[in-house]
């Protein structure tokens, strides 16, 4: 049986191998608010603050879509053949 990997593990981790999890199959729901879309997504035009929307990641951080509607990002992951996993 194997354990599962600790967080100090994870921490500790390469980007590299970090972003090799899920082998291209994974991608994450982020909520984000519109004044820090340029984080995700610097060429993105400029949003009405307050907004409430969700990016779509994979599971290396890349930028995939950003939207207003969480079911939208799940519906363009499952078009890209994507197992989406929601980040907290």
């Amino acid at each position: 049986m194997t354990s599962m990997t600790s967080n100090a593990t994870i921490k500790t981790m390469p980007p590299e191998a970090f972003a090799a999890l899920g082998g291209g199959q994974i991608a994450y729901l982020r909520p984000v608010r519109s004044e820090d879309v340029h984080s995700l997504f610097p060429q993105a035009p400029e949003l009405t603050p307050g907004l409430s929307l969700w990016a779509l990641l994979s599971a290396a951080g890349q930028p995939i879509m950003l939207t207003d509607s969480r079911a939208a990002a799940i519906a363009s992951a499952h078009e890209n053949d994507l197992e989406t996993v929601s980040v907290h």
